[in-house]
């Protein structure tokens, strides 16, 4: 059994990394999979199945969206196919050679009647057929719902462009969930509470959107009215815990909250780099031209008075000194400016900053954007330690400047004070 599952796996990962491109189906990729994969284990252990029977389960559930590599359509026969011709080893020699015993056809019939039940609306007939539905449809009632619900928003508009507005896609949901059921008394059990109340936090939103609407059309609910619903909000925002269900919610009420303490801070450091440089500038610009005066007017009187020798050597290396450190605070730094897809896909590629991607392929950056924006954490996570590397640069570039400046101001001084002894003595 563990030879067979193993080497399923295997197959079916590879099937996924090699032909169904993950940045077009990002809720039917590998993650859905493992996702029913373990729902399978977790609805099978409350009923007494054989061997046999769990087996033919969990290879149904790894098998059964393979056949998204050729699209949606018709994709539980082509799933069918797939898992004839590698549990059957029908297919190639390399796979005629795999350490498992090739299935015989009445489990691959059963097989694929779990797969073929998963075809919406689902219709399952056996206790296995239910459990695969289950398990398919289970981030229903999850943690993970609003996450899985982005994701396949987000598939329909790449793969079928189904672009819809939020009133649409609200709309859209509340009625699959709606004409959904669990089929087995376990998933109702683990599942349904927590789906009926993601059912009503989509009545919530789709009454916020709708008062949205009213207000942009000139009509004013009445003050009871919005009284009541502020309290029904905030009621709603004190229920929400650090569990992880609500996020989505959350993210929405916070979102241009978010966004603006970004903008902000960033034009914060960008106004601060741009004093910097500023700053150093003027430093350039007063000590060239100091050095100018000093190696054009004094340097060649050192013959006759040979007592401002000291002094002017004071001088200029002051000026040198500030000229140098004012230089630091502006140089660039040089980086790679390439990441890998493996660095993206472990979300350790900022690539919100030109000296991060200027060396990367076109299509990998893009495919690296896209992958960035459909994942609010990572996007949100790149921009923070895109404002951590700013300060971090911006430190540096006042600390080179307070340097600068008080090389020049003491140094000035001591200038000063050794031109006005050597004419006094």
């Amino acid at each position: 059994m563990t030879s067979i599952l193993q080497a399923a796996e295997a197959f079916v990962r590879e099937h996924y990394r090699s032909r169904v491109p993950s940045d077009r189906y990002t809720f039917h990729d590998i993650r859905h999979t493992e996702n029913v994969v373990l729902a399978v284990q977790e609805l099978m252990e409350a009923y007494p199945l054989s061997e046999e029977e769990q087996l033919h389960l969990l290879l149904a559930a790894w098998f059964h969206d393979t056949g998204y590599d050729q699209g949606p359509e018709g994709h539980e026969k082509r799933s069918c196919e797939y898992a004839r011709s590698f549990l059957g080893k029908k297919n190639t020699a390399q796979q005629a050679a795999e350490t498992f015993p090739s299935l015989d056809e009445k489990a691959l019939d059963q097989i694929c009647a779990c797969i073929m039940a998963t075809k919406i609306p689902q219709q399952p007939q056996t206790l296995a057929q239910q459990l695969l539905c289950d398990a398919d449809l289970s981030h229903l009632g999850k943690r993970n719902y609003w996450e899985r619900c982005g994701k396949l928003r987000q598939e329909l508009a790449l793969t079928q462009n189904r672009i819809m507005s939020d009133e649409e896609w609200i709309a859209f949901e509340l009625d699959f969930m709606q004409k959904h059921h669990y089929h087995t008394a376990i998933a109702m059990e683990l599942y349904d509470k927590r789906k009926q109340k993601y059912i009503r936090q989509l009545y919530k939103q789709r009454k916020r959107l709708l008062a949205g609407l009213q207000m942009a059309e000139g009509i004013k609910p009445a003050k009871a009215s919005q009284k009541k619903d502020k309290n029904k909000r905030r009621q709603e925002a004190e229920k929400v815990n650090g569990d992880g269900e609500s996020a989505e919610l959350k993210q929405l009420r916070l979102g241009r909250g978010v966004e603006t303490m970004f903008r902000t801070t960033y034009r914060t450091h960008i106004n601060l780099s741009s004093m910097a440089d500023n700053k150093a500038n003027i430093m350039l610009s007063i000590n060239a031209i100091i050095i100018s005066i000093v190696v054009s007017t004094l340097v060649p009187s050192f013959d006759d008075t040979p007592r401002l020798i000291l002094p002017t050597v004071i001088l200029l290396t002051v000026c040198l000194l500030a000229m140098i450190f004012a230089t630091l605070a502006t140089k660039p730094k040089v980086t790679e400016g390439k990441f890998t897809k493996e660095d993206i896909r472990n979300k350790r590629g900022n690539l919100l900053f030109f000296g991060n991607y200027y060396n990367m392929d076109m299509d990998v950056f893009h495919w690296g954007m896209m992958e960035m924006i459909k994942d609010s954490d990572y996007l949100y996570s790149s921009m923070t330690r895109d404002l951590y590397f700013l300060g971090k640069v911006l430190a540096k570039k006042y600390r080179y400047l307070s340097i600068c400046y008080t090389i020049f101001m003491y140094g000035i001084i001591a200038a000063v004070a050794a031109f006005g002894l050597a004419f006094l003595l």
